[in-house]
């Protein structure tokens, strides 16, 4: 018996002796030895791109990112294959003093029914289009130093003498990470930081998993664009610029795609100075670059690219912390539908804590009909310190009412208006065909919630506060028919009611501080 534990004894250090155990495993393939060197000086695109090919030709297998810098321009992903970032790797976006470029756009949906960053993907860092089986994980880092945040041009671009229009292709990109039409991907535990417009671009992508990523960008965290089966999880997302997790369903692929079964789960988004969450000081000191000129963003959406529609939608155990509310929008002709939000804390929200907007923008084909916003559930919210601007707005449009909203168990505390007090909208705009956003109705007559052109509502066990002086209404509802007012915890301003009804019928409210038990049939205008 000790014979035979010697001779297994002896028998494993010869195999040791052959065969380090710094060698990589059967199916890695080191970049390193494709010819990168992860000085961050020199450019290792041919070398990743040759490893990615010899892990495809070997039938799959995982391309190894070690230690070091690697500078690169276009990364082409095929089926098979994992990109795997190690602990201390970091894939570096180059710009045009490196003397190369990125791979052109390739061809695009062909149509003006979405912003343009929205039809190409190979003008990426890491481009796949038509793909299955692919992931990239690892603790490493994608830095996105040589992406542009607008269209192509990056930033430092002009400063080093080099022109470029705005809307030609320049050899330069716009995305770290771009998929289209690809099946069963994983994106796990590597970081973005400053990811161009786009840190993650994905259309069309079926059996979709994101998880446990850090993302500190300068536009969107991750744009999920008519994707079915998605699970995004343990996600942080800061994009002072732009929105950080946003659910789109646009026209990009050339024909209307639903975005349908997504669970959103375990996040936090914010919109910190960028760097500040990679970095750890969380800094607010700095100006941001947002499109609309308003205050930062880093939100989760669903919209505003809209043709397709949105279905079983589920967001839950999130976070939101220096940022806009949550934005739900439907403006294309898309169905928004089956929606449940459960579990959310908001802290120092810059605009509506929510935002339910049915609209008519018809950035689509000629004829389409307008959509539906429906079956929409929100529950177990707490917000503090929240703009009082905008209330918090849900609203269709003339003819076109959202339906079948329940609100419950939620608290809200308004931050005072400031100076801007004296512009309190008497008549709220309808923006019928506007880019939906609650800065463009203006100050709102209500400090808590403005719902209109809604049809079946319920609001119950709802708390909201002001934390200053306040001179409107808590509740305005406007063209809404069926209403329940259930336990309704309303402060209220001096000289202004709790609820305001406008050109509304079927209200019922019970068990509400300051509101008597009543059921209105009809009420062209009553202050309660």
């Amino acid at each position: 018996m000790k014979l035979k534990l010697l001779k297994v004894f002896l028998g494993i250090v010869f195999l040791m002796s052959v065969s380090p155990i710094t060698a990589q495993p059967p199916g890695c393939f080191d970049i390193r030895e494709y010819g990168a060197v992860g000085d961050g000086k020199t450019l290792a695109t041919e070398a990743i791109n040759k490893a990615i090919e010899a892990a495809s030709e070997a039938g799959g297998g995982t391309v190894f990112f070690p230690a070091g810098t690697f500078l690169s321009y276009s990364i082409r992903l095929k089926s098979n294959i994992r990109l795997y970032l190690d602990q201390g790797s970091v894939l570096l976006a180059a710009d045009a003093s490196a003397g190369g470029r990125y791979d052109e756009p390739g061809k695009g949906a062909g149509n003006k029914y979405q912003d343009y960053g929205h039809s190409y993907w190979r003008n990426s860092l890491i481009w796949g289009e038509n793909l299955t089986d692919v992931s990239i994980v690892g603790p490493g880092i994608i830095l996105g130093e040589g992406l542009s945040r607008g269209f192509y041009r990056s930033e430092n671009w002009e400063a080093k003498g080099i022109p470029a229009g705005p809307y030609m292709w320049d050899g330069g990109a716009n995305k770290a990470i771009a998929l289209k039409l690809c099946k069963n991907v994983i994106l796990k535990d590597f970081t973005i930081v400053k990811g161009g417009h786009f840190g993650i671009l994905a259309t069309g992508v079926d059996n979709l998993t994101i998880d446990n990523l850090k993302i500190d960008t300068n536009r969107d965290g991750m744009d999920i664009d008519c994707c079915k089966n998605v699970r995004i999880s343990n996600c942080t997302v800061n994009s002072p610029n732009d929105d950080a997790i946003v659910l789109k369903s646009s026209y990009a692929l050339g024909y209307a795609r639903l975005t349908e079964n997504v669970i959103i789960t375990n996040c936090q988004v914010s919109g910190y100075d960028v760097g500040s969450l990679v970095d750890g000081t969380f800094r607010k000191n700095e100006g941001h670059l947002v499109p609309d000129q308003e205050a930062p963003t880093g939100r989760i959406k669903l919209g505003t690219e809209s043709n397709g529609g949105f279905k079983n939608i589920t967001i839950s155990n999130c976070v939101f912390d220096r940022s806009r509310g949550l934005a739900l929008e439907t403006v294309d002709g898309g169905h928004l539908e089956d929606v449940t939000i459960i579990n959310i804390c908001m802290r120092d929200i810059t605009n509506s804590p929510f935002f339910l907007r049915l609209g008519a923008r018809m950035r689509g084909p000629e004829d389409t009909p307008v959509g539906h916003l429906r079956r929409v559930q929100i529950s177990n919210v707490n917000v503090y310190n929240a703009d009082s601007h905008f209330s918090s707005i849900i609203s269709g449009i003339p003819g076109h009412d959202i339906e079948d909203v329940s609100l419950r168990d939620i608290n809200i505390w308004y931050k005072p208006l400031d100076s801007a007090k004296t512009q309190i909208q008497k008549v709220v705009p309808e923006y019928i065909d506007s880019y939906p956003e609650p800065a463009k109705f203006g100050v709102m007559p209500a400090y808590g919630f403005f719902v209109r052109h809604v049809k079946n509502i319920e609001m119950s066990n709802i708390n909201i506060h002001f934390l200053g002086e306040e001179t409107r209404t808590a509740i305005i509802l406007d063209d809404v028919r069926g209403a329940e007012l259930l336990n309704i915890e309303a402060q209220k301003a001096e000289k202004a009611p709790i609820l305001q009804l406008r050109k509304s019928e079927e209200i019922t409210i019970r068990d509400s501080n300051g509101l008597d038990d009543v059921h209105i049939e009809k009420a062209t205008t009553a202050d309660y």
